[in-house]
């Protein structure tokens, strides 16, 4: 009797052992890559001005991914958050001043312009809805800037996240001489805006 006593304690403390490393061990929160979604409201804006009057060129054609860590329903966390934009899908409503900003921008030699995630805090604003101060890299022209934003982030009902925000930049910033057309009667402002509406799922 007390043979098999202990023979199925002995069997039962391999058991016993990993039931007390797991108990010890802080449990990982859930994370998941989510990728950028495609839809009609996703888009990135540059916005800008000139002597003239103001312009704005729109692209759909967009690839981000990243790393959206939950605690339970709660938004805790973003890491490992890339996005790439090809320089030539920003459209104007003039084609002319399209070709000229491409040329400005030297999208032959750099076709992408990328943002590269360093660091992000997350606060929560209301149920669902969080603010996320980021800190990155935005490369353009192969020139890399690190820049701040902060980014209104949204978890929807079917689980996907809309992200929305603004950031502003100046041309020089990425050694890009602001470009001027009709023979330097039009002169583009050093200023601009970028604008983004993104939809990411898992």
């Amino acid at each position: 009797m007390k043979t098999k006593l202990f023979n199925r304690t002995i069997k039962a403390i391999p058991a016993i052992i990993a039931s007390i490393i797991f108990l010890a061990t802080p449990q990982l929160k859930a994370q998941t890559i989510y990728r950028l979604s495609p839809g009609k409201d996703v888009a990135i804006k540059v916005l800008g001005s000139s002597n003239v009057h103001d312009w704005t060129m729109t692209s759909t054609k967009m690839e981000s991914q990243g790393d959206f860590k939950f605690d339970g329903e709660q938004l805790q966390g973003l890491s490992g958050l890339s996005f790439s934009v090809d320089a030539k899908s920003l459209k104007s409503e003039h084609s002319g001043m399209d070709d000229r900003t491409y040329k400005a921008i030297k999208a032959d030699q750099y076709p992408k312009i990328t943002y590269k995630l360093s660091s992000a805090v997350i606060s929560t604003i209301q149920k669902n809805k969080y603010l996320i101060k980021t800190k990155g890299e935005l490369t353009i022209t192969g020139v890399p800037q690190l820049i701040s934003m902060d980014v209104t982030a949204v978890v929807n009902p079917d689980n996907s996240i809309t992200c929305t925000g603004a950031e502003k930049i100046k041309l020089t910033d990425f050694k890009i001489q602001p470009p001027s057309f009709m023979l330097g009667a039009m002169k583009v402002a050093n200023d601009l805006t970028i604008q983004y509406t993104l939809n990411y799922k898992k």
